[in-house]
Order: structure tokens, then C-alpha cells, then sequence
């Protein structure tokens, strides 16, 4: 963060928010996305479970939707 750090305080002077930028945010939620995919790769990894062609994901995820 190249600019100051700019904190919401309440009644008593304690810090509850924290103001950034737009573009700041944005960046922070793109790398959160992308933490958030890396996790996911590792749990599947580390399942053990045969991985499937994406296709025949989502045909099986079709199928369960047109039976409820």
C-alpha cells in the first residue's frame, strides 16, 4: 500500500474500519480469489480421488439437478 492508512474510530477512539482505495480493494480481493483457488487445488490433491474431466463434472451435476 503506497498510501497512508487512513482508520474509522468509534465513541472511544478505537479503531473499526479501515479506509482504502478502490483499487487497493480490488487487488486484495484478486489475490484472496486466487488463495482461495490454490487452497481448493491442495484439498483435491491431497483427497486422493481420482480427478475427472470437467465435462463429465458438470454432466453428472446436470443429471442430480434434473432428478430433484
Amino acid at each position: 500500500m503506497t498510501e497512508p492508512t487512513e482508520f474509522l474510530t468509534d465513541q472511544n477512539g478505537e479503531q473499526i474500519a479501515v479506509v482504502i482505495s478502490i483499487e487497493e480493494y480490488k487487488k486484495i480481493v484478486e489475490k484472496l480469489e486466487e488463495l482461495a483457488g490454490i487452497r481448493a487445488y491442495d484439498q483435491a490433491k491431497a483427497s486422493g480421488e481420482t480427478p475427472i474431466p470437467l465435462e463429465e463434472a458438470l454432466a453428472e451435476i446436470r443429471q442430480e439437478r434434473n432428478q430433484k
